[in-house]
């Protein structure tokens, strides 16, 4: 502290010698909080850029610099609007955020203790949500149901939890297995229609309702199934793996990305890189985003 003092000293007196300028006290409590204050503004930053509130920002941004342009050239008119619409403008701007907003609040308040202190580089390092066998074993079923048509949803728990889903279904708490997927996932069986919830190394719960998207970037040619899987995607961080009924092809969808006819070496690769939470790649990207990317420019 005497070197950071020592040091704001001969600040202040030469900034204040020759330049005229003052620089305030700064303490430890003012370096925390402009730390604090930075990331924060960085997390909403990605936020933002991560989601739909990105193009909604870019608009509001627009009519930012339409009002300030307005005030530099003294238009009253404009002015008087813009003052006049302001209280309308924050209310409408919750609503047209509300799905992101909720979005990021429930993220933030379903993880876990651990999960925040592996974000800053603390607890199990070497955790993973799920083990080799049960991925191994999704992948197995997955391909072993789309050779019979047989169809399945199977959602995947990454750091977002799915409690309010799986009360919609019924309660299971199964170590997962291929058989166990694939007999709740037979046709004409209680248990089959719906959505099965995976948490860790077990099938927490069957019969899940999803939230249906209404994304118009899903082909026509794909059902109800499809759009279940990305709605969830879109409402979590959920992995959704869908068996179409029709073609028995497996898809994937992740952050609001589906992917079409996967196959099972690039399945297998995707599962491993959600593996190990927080996992990132050599450039320091979550290797689950990467994957999605790559994969998506190459099917263009």
């Amino acid at each position: 502290m005497d070197l950071i003092n020592n040091i704001k000293e001969k600040l202040d007196s030469w900034t204040g010698d020759y330049l005229g300028l003052y620089i305030p006290d700064i303490t430890l409590i003012d370096v925390i909080e402009m730390i604090i204050i930075a990331f924060v503004f960085y997390r909403f930053l990605v936020w933002c850029k991560n989601s739909r509130a990105w193009t909604l920002l870019k608009g509001i941004l627009i009519i930012v610099l339409v009002f300030v342009l307005a005030a530099i050239l003294q238009m009253s008119t404009i002015l008087w609007l813009g003052e006049r619409l302001l209280s309308v403008a924050l209310i409408a701007v919750v609503i047209l955020f509300q799905p992101e907003l909720r979005k990021a609040l429930d993220g933030i308040g379903s993880r876990s203790l651990s999960s925040m202190f592996r974000n800053i580089g603390l607890g199990k390092a070497g955790e993973k949500r799920f083990t080799d066998r049960t991925l191994n074993d999704m992948v197995k079923a997955s391909y072993e149901m789309g050779a019979v048509k047989t169809g399945a949803l199977i959602v995947i728990e990454n750091q977002v939890k799915l409690n309010e889903y799986e009360r919609t279904g019924i309660r299971l708490d199964s170590l997962l297995s291929s058989q166990l997927l694939i007999n709740i996932f037979e046709k004409n069986t209680p248990l089959h229609d719906g959505a099965v919830i995976v948490e860790g190394d077990r099938v927490v719960a069957a019969t899940c309702y999803l939230p249906i998207s209404d994304s118009n970037s899903i082909s026509k040619d794909l059902g109800t199934r499809h759009r279940a899987a990305l709605g969830i995607s879109e409402a979590t961080d959920a992995t959704t793996i869908i068996v179409s009924e029709e073609t028995g092809k497996v898809s994937l969808t992740h952050q609001g990305k589906l992917i079409h006819d996967i196959s099972p070496e690039d399945l297998t690769n995707f599962l491993r890189s959600i593996q190990q939470p927080e996992e990132v790649d050599e450039d320091g990207k979550d290797k689950g985003k990467t994957f999605l990317r790559r994969r998506s420019g190459h099917e263009e």
